[in-house]
């Protein structure tokens, strides 16, 4: 994993900026209690989207473990961040109206036990709000770039811990039942043929990495065929679901 203490100074430059926070909160907002409420986010990162959650009537709490981000958290939402663990949340059971866990299931070796904390301070009725399928983002939407890569990505692409599967299996076991739905574009993120071959040969792709290199070097020859090298395709579309406790 990253180490987001020396990552925060260049996070939100490197990862959509205020375009990508703006789609993200307003995706957010769809599925949020509407009126008075408490919302806390999980692992807030620098605080780009959380600060867009805030409401006159609603309370935003933003929790990270870095540092680093939270000291530009901080600058976003003035007393409105605390320091924590996604798995030792500090607050009480039965807090909050409402979590936000947006981009930290995919990091995590298992989630469960960050769910589970989740779980535990929502208050009865109270939604929880993730992202899932993270890494099917980019082949949300059909393209060129999407079907070269299909077969590669069908075939060696590893078990992920915030597939959707997995999480709706678990808020079914715990009684929590699906409230919603949406998506939201990562805003100015999609790549063009050439960078996705330039990822794929710097080893940052997972499903290339476990394939053969024959079947890697042939999905690069199909990319380097593409017509419009340099476009980018389509942004990737996020996925969030909302479960309801």
């Amino acid at each position: 994993m990253l180490d987001y203490d020396d990552e925060a100074r260049r996070y939100d430059a490197t990862r959509g900026g205020e375009p990508r926070a703006r789609a993200a909160a307003e995706a957010g907002e769809r599925l949020l209690p509407q009126g008075p409420c408490v919302v806390l986010d999980i692992a807030c990162g620098t605080g780009i989207v959380t600060r867009r959650l805030s409401r006159p009537e609603r309370t935003v709490v933003g929790v990270d473990r870095s540092p680093g981000m939270l000291g530009l958290a901080a600058r976003r939402l003035p007393e409105g961040v605390v320091r924590g663990d996604a798995t030792r949340l500090p607050f009480a059971a039965d807090a909050v109206d409402a979590v936000v866990i947006v981009w930290l299931l995919h990091l995590l070796e298992d989630p469960l036990p960050v769910l589970a904390e989740a779980a535990r301070v929502l208050r009865p009725g109270g939604v929880l709000i993730t992202t899932v399928d993270k890494n099917d983002a980019y082949f949300a939407e059909d393209s060129d770039v999407a079907r070269a890569t299909a077969d590669l990505r069908r075939h060696y692409a590893p078990r992920v811990p915030d597939r959707s599967s997995l999480v709706h299996r678990w808020a079914s076991e715990r009684g929590l039942r699906t409230a919603g739905r949406t998506a939201f574009p990562g805003t100015g993120q999609g790549r063009s043929p050439r960078e996705w071959r330039e990822v794929i040969e710097a080893g940052l792709i997972p499903w290339c990495t476990r394939a053969p290199r024959n079947e890697v070097a042939e999905v690069c020859r199909r990319l380097a065929a593409l017509p419009e090298q340099d476009s980018a395709r389509p942004d990737p579309l996020y996925r969030l679901v909302a479960l309801r406790a």
